[in-house]
């Protein structure tokens, strides 16, 4: 991993593809989740970059507006995206990453954990934007997920252009409870082979 102009980077420097990974609400870029799934998902063929968002960088804790979010992970792609370009990230990352795919001609999107609405209040939907999003994407999604369970999200009109993947029992962060049988660990190895994959099948 290197490190420079505020950003992390996993894999080398001459890979052909570079996914974009950006962080939840409540994190930032050196957060363990998207340490790990930088990790995961690096190699020979692919470089990831992981960077903060202006209030991260600015050590405040609530997010920016969208469109202040949004201007910079298009900063983001500007400055390091390089050959194959793709977005991923994590809950509020994924959602800004879904609102720019199109705009950006990006190869693949992945979320890792999609705040389909506001916990405790599954009217007030993000998903309207969704109905016309054109970039292949993935998102992987705890069956238990406040933002968005399982019987939840089957009923929503997404298009043929979203794949959705559930990860057993787990949570907002992929995280089953312990009398599941299953740990995160099990539910983060499939989520990022899964990511690896569909990236790759999509030139990222």
């Amino acid at each position: 991993m290197s490190a420079g102009d505020d950003v992390l980077i996993d894999g080398p420097d001459n890979a052909p593809a570079t996914l974009l990974l950006a962080h939840g609400s409540g994190s930032g870029k050196t957060h363990p989740f998207l340490a790990a799934v930088a990790a995961a998902l690096a190699g020979p063929q692919r470089r990831v970059v992981r960077f903060d968002f202006p209030y991260r960088k600015a050590g405040r804790t609530l997010p920016d507006k969208l469109p202040a979010l949004q201007d910079a992970l298009r900063a983001a792609v500007a400055a390091h995206g390089r050959g194959a370009v793709a977005l991923a990230g994590k809950s509020l990352g994924g959602r800004v990453g879904s609102t720019l795919a199109d705009e950006l001609g990006v190869r693949a999107l992945v979320c890792f954990g999609y705040p389909f609405h506001p916990p405790k209040n599954p009217t007030k939907l993000r998903t309207a934007h969704l109905a016309s999003l054109a970039t292949p994407t993935l998102m992987l999604q705890g069956e238990r997920d406040p933002f968005g369970t399982r019987a939840e999200v089957a009923g929503y009109r997404l298009p043929a252009t979203i794949t959705v993947q559930w990860l057993p029992d787990g949570d907002h962060d992929l995280a089953p409870r312990r009398q599941s049988g299953l740990a995160l660990a099990d539910n983060l190895a499939t989520a990022t082979t899964a990511a690896a994959t569909f990236l790759s099948a999509h030139g990222a």
